[in-house]
């Protein structure tokens, strides 16, 4: 039998080597996608040095900026073709329309073959919705008419299958569209929740591991509370295509949250859609530091099922997060699934007055 490549490979190598420590940068050979020469340092068994120290002096500023990027080092990926940040607070509500006294809201996705820059000089050969990963979220009220035109103009037939109601000529399921083929998913806007959609070709493993995934929100016709919304889609990257991923992240890019932490006001309620849409493990999590959430399964109640810090998952499960911070600073927020902390699902909240 063929030995895995991850046995001659381990995960651990590609810490080491790919300095995922530090900025990624190793041969696309061992990868089994192309790989760029990263800029980076070691962090391990550093010391922040922060102990006592004058925090306006300048080696203060550099221990903070190595806390500051953590695991992250000091690369970065191209943000001009998708930057996790501007992903972050991005809703796609469509073409707004009247039709016989209802809104309908029409949306294009097109299927299409795209490398993704997954961490600084990693290029993974995804299959993505309109050329990124996660794909759009896209975003409606409860009872509105959607209208999503599928154009497949990727190397694969696809689909576009969508968690929630709807009819059985709808479901992604036996609608295979093949490549320079089009479809039109009609439907109404229900159940009101946190979904997802994704590709349900088979096999159906290597359609969502290449990236064919998004978050797909329906608002209640009451509406929510006024929040910062935001959208993280847990996911991760097999780059050696031996079933077994190298690389864990929220809304794809590794260590991105740490190398620019994400700004939320104090006390101001923040509300995250969060889903799990990773391939080849069982589960994943979400862990808030020095705080608790509310958290709505699915999305699908109004009132909280839980109030917690640590939130497990499993793929294709989703829900909804609501906290404030009662402090100003940075906070961790990562999975409490250690390996891939390290790999990559790590982030930081920066809270300002």
């Amino acid at each position: 039998m063929k030995e895995k490549l991850s046995q001659k490979f381990s995960r651990g190598d590609f810490l080491r080597a790919a300095g995922v420590t530090g900025a990624l940068g190793v041969s696309g050979t061992l990868l089994g996608a192309h790989a760029a020469q990263g800029q980076g340092r070691d962090y391990q068994g550093q010391d922040s040095g922060m102990g006592g120290m004058d925090h306006g002096s300048p080696k203060a500023s550099e221990a903070m900026e190595d806390m500051h990027f953590g695991f992250g080092g000091k690369g970065d990926v191209d943000l001009s073709r998708f930057d996790p940040t501007e992903f972050l607070r991005t809703f796609d509500y469509g073409e707004e329309r009247q039709e016989g006294g209802r809104t309908v809201r029409e949306y294009e996705v097109t299927a299409q073959d795209a490398e993704i820059e997954v961490a600084p000089g990693i290029m993974y050969p995804a299959w993505t919705y309109n050329g990124q990963v996660p794909g759009p979220t896209l975003r409606a009220t409860e009872g509105d008419r959607l209208r999503i035109v599928f154009k497949n103009r990727g190397s694969h037939p696809h689909t576009m299958h969508f968690h929630g109601f709807h009819p059985a000529n709808m479901d992604g399921m036996f609608e295979i569209v093949a490549p320079g083929q089009e479809f039109v998913y009609e439907f109404d806007a229900e159940p009101f929740g946190s979904h997802i959609f994704h590709c349900h070709v088979f096999p159906l493993k290597e359609h969502i591991a290449r990236g064919m995934y998004a978050a797909f929100i329906i608002d209640p016709k009451e509406g929510r509370p006024e929040a910062d919304e935001m959208v993280m889609v847990m996911n991760g990257f097999d780059t050696n295509f031996d079933q077994e991923n190298e690389l864990y992240a929220v809304n794809t890019v590794a260590f991105h949250y740490q190398r620019h932490p994400i700004k939320i006001k104090k006390n101001e309620l923040i509300r995250i859609y969060i889903s799990n849409l990773l391939e080849f493990d069982f589960i994943n999590s979400i862990h808030t530091h020095a705080n608790f959430f509310d958290y709505y399964p699915q999305g699908t109640s109004l009132e909280p099922s839980e109030f917690i810090d640590t939130k497990g998952f499993v793929q294709a499960e989703r829900g909804i997060m609501e906290f404030r911070y009662k402090f100003p600073g940075l906070f961790m927020f990562h999975t409490h699934i250690s390996e891939f902390t390290e790999l990559g699902w790590s982030g930081l909240f920066e809270v300002v007055e």
